[in-house]
């Protein structure tokens, strides 16, 4: 994070490319709940900072609690605020106002008494090392569930802070997909914690807001909760960039006074046309939250003053056929901007958002937003999720929502399942947090909501995991294309499958979403196990021996590497070397420290730089499985000079040493290449490309077939381009070989064909 960037003031925004704050790292313990807002710094949004009572509380759970439930919840104030006896605020307060201030917030959703306990509650276990068997025993098992999915792991000792972080969010959404209300607490919790953040440092400020950007507002959107994604969002763009949101307020302040009759005009005109149509419905403004105009400025370059919709009007109507209706009214007071208009009615948000959408050209020609929808839809677009509680005995339309919502859920554990390790899991869950997406249909018109961005792949492990991992091709609107098409809203896609198709390694480079990306690495993760572990020894052997190490480890000092990496045994750590998930060159530098740290300890014999040679190569037979692949790039062949990269999850990509990608990517990422060489015996043949520029004459095609066909080499791809004059037509193909002596002989035999011009071989694929 660039503090000095606080110094671009909004008159010359348009020139920055400013980027949204998604990477932090902040440790769980720095992600403190201890503090408090300064009230006095103009920086923060205005909050109302009133220590929290149980009396309120109470006194808000008595409009729809029963005088037992409210009986449990004081039980649950009296044991909290025991435990919490004497804990006090970064700002003096009692540490007890935090948490009835969370459960405060929970009871403006009306969530149940068990989850206002767990609110109350959610800090004892964490704090003050109350175990979960004594809830059990005081407060049931659902409230004890419930708190323990919000304690952080503070109890086992993490390799890294980011690790920590990692494992902590894991067990988390696991939690949040067994118990929504998980989430929904853990939602109030960081929320009274970024209106209280004031007190902290400003890079601890800046720590906690980035992760809550990162993570928890787009959990808020992804459960609908538009309220408290609002105000997180503005809350945390205010801690990351003050200077930018003071400046945006003062601002905004400015304009509403300029702005004023225009609103009120608007205002008055929409309630008197809706009125003389015989429409009853609730008008209200509302003013486009900080962070959604600073997004719009950054995004499209824009000034201040150029954007000009930062009002907007909400039209409220009692039933489905009205909001049309309603539609077609202001369509006629004001003229609606092309390509303005979405219907979220008919096809809703993933997180089922119901709402017309529409931008006209109010007075004076400003543009202005409406927004459009039911009573219902409405008590759903503000609360999300949590309107199941707020509305469960009357409002049974939510059913889908709550389908929605399990479904994403589920779809977690199923990440879960195919998952290695907890930065994996969270790296898969953010990819599906995206609020963007493009709504497709299957061939009977079921409607699937996909992040922007799903190719074809991507829907068919919508469908299943089956259907990813065995299909072979897929029709969009009855054209065929690849899986790696990308989506458009509107799209009908039919996947085709085959028994015999597997996941390849370039599945990974063109999936979108977290159950795809999960789903492959899983696959190729389990796959040709042995070979994957025999690969990661090699390349461990090598590192080690660069660093004048002995590659036969003793026992001791691999119990204190596997201690140290998460590895459960060390087959499974040199499994993950061998498909790219760890480098074996940061692994033996570890292990190198482990040695000179406890050489005491640990009986170990460095090579002396008299018996140190070169490591051996790795060496390519070219039938290898998943862990070895031939970059498609350059299609290397025997004869070659090679190098091998590792990839993340593709294990060992091989080049060809004057491949234009590889020299670009060894200079980015020099540690992740190794020596490599053929080995003897290639029991197969390998793809390779040429291109033949030829005179346009009958049978040129034929006669170059045929001949590639005489030196014994197979064609597995033509296709033709016009040359370099309109008399010459240049083919390009795609043909399998044994070594580069084979292809030597056919680009001699070809060149010699009449009317051939240039012959040679093509090492990119574009």
């Amino acid at each position: 994070m660039n503090v000095q960037d606080d110094k671009l003031s909004i008159a010359n925004a348009t020139t920055a490319a400013l980027n949204p704050p998604v990477e932090a790292n902040p440790s769980p313990q720095q992600s403190s709940k201890k503090n408090r807002i300064n009230t006095h710094s103009p920086a923060l949004p205005s909050t109302n900072t009133a220590v929290a009572s149980i009396t309120a509380l109470t006194n808000r759970l008595a409009d729809y609690l029963t005088p037992a439930d409210l009986k449990q919840v004081k039980e649950a104030y009296r044991f909290s605020d025991e435990m919490h006896l004497g804990q006090v605020r970064k700002s003096g307060e009692p540490y007890i106002s935090h948490p009835i201030a969370v459960a405060e917030i929970c009871a403006e959703w009306k969530l149940d008494v068990q989850a206002i306990m767990a609110a109350l509650l959610h800090d004892v276990m964490e704090d003050q090392d109350v175990k979960k068997e004594e809830l059990i025993e005081r407060f049931g098992a659902p409230v004890a569930a419930l708190v323990d999915g919000l304690s952080k792991l503070e109890k086992i000792e993490f390799q890294s802070h980011i690790e920590a972080q990692a494992e902590n969010f894991r067990k988390m959404l696991l939690a949040m997909a067994r118990d929504v209300r998980v989430i929904l607490v853990k939602l109030a919790d960081r929320l009274h914690n970024m209106r209280t953040l004031g007190v902290m440092s400003p890079e601890k400020q800046r720590r906690i807001a980035s992760e809550t950007m990162e993570v928890y507002v787009p959990i808020a959107h992804r459960l609908g909760l538009n309220n408290i994604y609002r105000e997180l969002q503005d809350l945390s763009f205010a801690h990351i960039y003050p200077l930018r949101y003071r400046t945006l307020a003062k601002a905004i302040k400015a304009a509403r006074g300029n702005r004023r009759e225009v609103v009120n005009k608007i205002m008055a005109a929409v309630k008197t046309t809706l009125a003389d149509a015989g429409l009853e419905a609730q008008v209200d403004g509302r003013e486009k939250t900080l962070y959604g105009i600073y997004c719009k400025m950054r995004d499209k370059q824009l000034s201040f003053s150029q954007v000009l919709d930062i009002y907007g009007f909400r039209v409220v109507v009692d039933n489905f056929q009205n909001s049309y209706f309603a539609l077609g009214t202001l369509h006629a007071l004001y003229k609606p901007m092309p390509g303005k208009f979405k219907d979220y009615i008919a096809i809703p948000k993933s997180n089922g958002y119901q709402s017309l959408h529409t931008t006209l050209i109010g007075p004076y020609g400003t543009p202005v937003e409406f927004q459009i929808r039911t009573t219902e839809m409405h008590r759903v677009a503000e609360s999300g999720v949590a309107a199941h509680w707020l509305y469960k005995n009357e409002d049974a339309s939510l059913t889908d929502l709550q389908q929605r919502t399990h479904a994403w859920l589920q779809s977690l554990l199923d990440i879960q399942k195919q998952t290695g390790d907890s930065a994996e899991f969270l790296e898969h869950v953010k990819i599906d947090l995206f609020p963007d997406s493009v709504y497709v249909f299957t061939p009977k018109s079921k409607i699937f909501a996909l992040p922007r961005g799903a190719t074809a792949l991507d829907f068919a492990y919508n469908i299943h995991t089956d259907i990813g991992d065995q299909a072979i091709a897929t029709r969009i609107n009855n054209e065929p294309v690849p899986l790696r098409t990308e989506l458009k809203n509107g799209d009908i896609i039919e996947i085709i499958t085959s028994p015999n198709s597997r996941p390849t390694p370039n599945w990974l480079t063109y999936v979108r979403t977290g159950k795809a990306r999960s789903a492959i690495r899983h696959y190729l993760r389990t796959i040709n196990l042995n070979e994957s572990t025999e690969l990661g020894k090699q390349l461990l052997a090598q590192a080690l021996v660069s660093l004048h190490l002995n590659p036969e480890l003793p026992d001791s000092l691999v119990d204190k590497l596997l201690n140290e990496s998460s590895a459960n045994s060390l087959e499974e750590l040199q499994t993950d070397i061998g498909i790219g998930k760890r480098m074996a060159a940061l692994v033996a530098r570890h292990i190198l420290d482990l040695v000179e740290n406890d050489s005491p300890s640990i009986p170990f014999q460095h090579i002396g730089d008299e018996k140190l040679s070169k490591p051996d190569p790795v060496i390519i037979y070219g039938s290898e499985g998943v862990s070895v692949q031939l970059s498609p790039c350059c299609l290397p062949i025997p004869g070659d000079n090679i190098v091998g990269q590792l990839k993340r999850d593709q294990g060992l990509v091989v080049h060809s040493s004057d491949c234009k990608n590889a020299k670009r990517l060894q200079v980015k990422e020099p540690d992740r290449w190794i020596d490599v060489t053929w080995g003897e015996d290639l029991n197969r043949r390998f793809d390779c490309r040429i291109s033949v520029t030829v005179n346009n004459e009958r049978g040129a095609l034929a006669r170059i077939a045929a001949e590639i066909g005489e030196a014994d080499a197979n064609i597995i791809h033509v296709n033709m381009e016009d040359g370099e004059s309109k008399d010459m037509t240049k083919i390009h193909f795609t043909i399998q070989i044994d070594d580069r002596v084979h292809l030597a002989r056919i680009i001699r035999n070809v060149k010699h064909l009449n009317g051939v011009g240039k012959i040679r071989r093509e090492y990119s694929s574009n």
